[in-house]
């Protein structure tokens, strides 16, 4: 089998496919959060602390300078991402849990094999 032809199955196989559109949709939700959280967010929490910027929050240490305010943006955008990802992944379990069929019902000669058995211990 020729290279070519082994990477092309290993390409168009449902898994490689799922993981591109998952990584390109995870990207595209990465940006919506991160918005959501510098636009919204932050905007507001820095208004409930008397006009704060904590882009603006910065440490000089001799010539260097420690910007912890987009480092504590940065926190909090990674815990909203994650949240929301919990949320969504907490979602999608339980409409997976509610498409799952009804059990089976018990073969009729399993039933009374199972009452011949409670009469037999009785």
């Amino acid at each position: 089998m020729s290279i070519v032809r082994e990477f092309r199955e290993f390409a168009v196989k449902g898994n490689v496919m799922d993981l591109a559109v998952g990584v390109i949709v995870g990207a595209a939700f990465g940006k919506i959060v991160g918005s959501l959280v510098e636009d919204v967010v932050m905007p507001m929490i820095g208004v409930l602390m008397g006009g704060l910027n904590f882009s603006d929050l910065a440490v000089k240490v001799g010539s260097a300078t420690l910007k912890y305010g987009k480092f504590l943006q940065t926190c909090l955008d990674f815990l909203i991402i994650a949240w929301a990802i919990f949320l969504i992944i907490k979602l999608v379990n339980r409409l997976k849990r509610e498409e799952l069929p009804p059990p089976a019902a018990k073969p009729r000669q399993e039933v009374l094999l199972e009452e011949i058995r409670d009469l037999l211990k009785r």
